[in-house]
């Protein structure tokens, strides 16, 4: 548990990504308040609360069929989602341009072919566009599976590959600056090799190339193409920056319908952390997506927010801390016990889609048990969906994998994904899209 805990936390740290809350844990001093907030860690005071179910309709009327739950209830669910937590976002645009600039490199000792892509997202070479990594199965004779990885850190600093194009990343001064080298001593590694076994093709992502995270990167990033000349934020049901980084992960699967030695159906999204927020929200706002590994979403992603333990939203819409990731509608739900949906009903917009969500048992700020209620609340729309969920009341102990094609898994350490996470993911892969009919 030590060892796992601390390599955790040792990536936050080296990527400049734990925040001083986390920090105040790793010394066994959970901080009493955070912005000005009190948080609580004790379960007696959570307090009581009921949810809202995602089967049953605003008249009342009880959702009994897989029709009325795609053409109606999921529908209002979604756009609930859209206007008041993560905002809306505009379609694919039309000057979306691909520069496969490594067409196919030998890699990891013969066991890959490496690809890399700029996705330019307007006519403007000089304007926000994304680096994709990808890694091939060698021996593959046809298209296929990839895990798409949005990541903290730059393409060339999270793999031993010289030929990657050496990437840029966003600073605390916000500004642009070259990426560490990959550091074959450091934590922070991208695990390809496990998905190649399998047949499963990798790709990365860095996340300041689509939307620089803070406060004021409206700016540098995509959503910049879309303001009017003088305007320098959005509407209140805007598109916040988790909603950009899903806006961007749609645009590289835009690219992955194009390229032939991949099967994009079978495309799956893995991020940690406000990017397990974005890929569970990139999930259920883009169906083509095949499946979501969303590890510790917390507060934001699938921890129930009627929960008063650890993060809450009014903590993450606190002026110092994270609204701009959202709409700004998603301040009005701070405090709030009685919105019609919870994180339960996000949950439930992947259905009937495979969906794993990853936390850590020391993880407390992430809330790993609201997860696992959101989970348990969001089976019944996939059994409706014939499909298995949650059936165990029993938070499971940490590396005991609960679940169908809704899973549940807490790994035994901290915030963030440990080396042992990954056979996990592969093998839930393997089950679910290597295996399916």
């Amino acid at each position: 548990m030590k060892t796992h805990f601390l390599f955790s936390l040792l990536v936050l740290i080296c990527s400049g990504l734990l925040p001083a809350l986390v920090q105040a844990q790793v010394a066994n001093k959970p901080p009493d308040t955070v912005a000005g907030i009190a948080v609580n860690y004790n379960e007696e005071l959570v307090g009581t609360y009921s949810l809202p179910d995602p089967l049953v309709l605003p008249n009342g009327q009880k959702v009994t069929d897989a029709a009325t739950w795609n053409k109606q209830r999921r529908p209002e669910i979604r756009t609930w989602f859209e206007q008041n937590v993560y905002g809306r976002a505009p379609e694919r645009p039309r000057n979306l341009r691909f520069d496969v600039f490594d067409k196919g490199t030998p890699a990891f000792n013969g066991k890959a072919t490496r690809k890399q892509v700029t996705v330019y997202f307007s006519e403007r070479n000089d304007g926000p566009k994304m680096d994709l990594l990808v890694y091939l199965p060698a021996a593959a004779t046809k298209p296929v599976p990839l895990l798409l990885n949005v990541n903290f850190q730059a393409n060339s600093s999270l793999v031993d590959d010289p030929g990657v194009r050496p990437g840029q990343i966003w600073n605390k001064e916000k500004q642009k600056v070259p990426a560490p080298a990959y550091n074959p001593a450091g934590p922070a590694k991208l695990a390809v090799e496990p998905f190649l076994a399998q047949g499963i093709a990798v790709a990365t992502v860095y996340y300041g190339d689509i939307e620089p995270d803070f406060n004021g990167g409206i700016q540098y990033g995509v959503r910049s193409l879309y303001l009017k000349p003088g305007q320098t934020q959005v509407a209140p049901d805007e598109w916040g920056a988790v909603a950009a980084w899903s806006w961007g992960l749609s645009r590289a699967l835009d690219y992955f319908e194009k390229d032939k030695a991949i099967d994009s159906k079978r495309v799956v999204l893995l991020g940690a952390s406000r990017l397990g927020k974005t890929v569970l929200w990139a999930g259920a706002n883009d169906p083509r997506f095949a499946m979501v590994i969303a590890s510790v979403s917390g507060e934001g992603g699938a921890a129930l927010a009627r929960r008063n333990y650890g993060e809450t939203i009014a903590h993450l819409v606190a002026p110092t801390r994270y609204a701009y990731q959202f709409c700004q509608n998603y301040q009005q739900l701070a405090n709030q016990t009685d919105a019609p949906m919870d994180s339960h009903m996000l949950v439930a917009l992947l259905a009937p889609r495979p969906l794993l969500l990853q936390t850590g048992n020391t993880d407390n700020w992430s809330d790993p048990k609201g997860e696992f209620l959101a989970a348990i609340a969001a089976t019944p729309v996939y059994r409706l969906l014939g499909k298995k969920g949650i059936e165990t009341n029993t938070l499971p102990a940490a590396s005991q994998q609960v679940g169908g094609t809704l899973s549940y898994y807490m790994h035994d350490g901290g915030h963030g994904i440990i080396p042992s996470d990954y056979p996990v993911f592969a093998e839930f892969m393997r089950v679910h899209l290597l295996q399916r009919k």
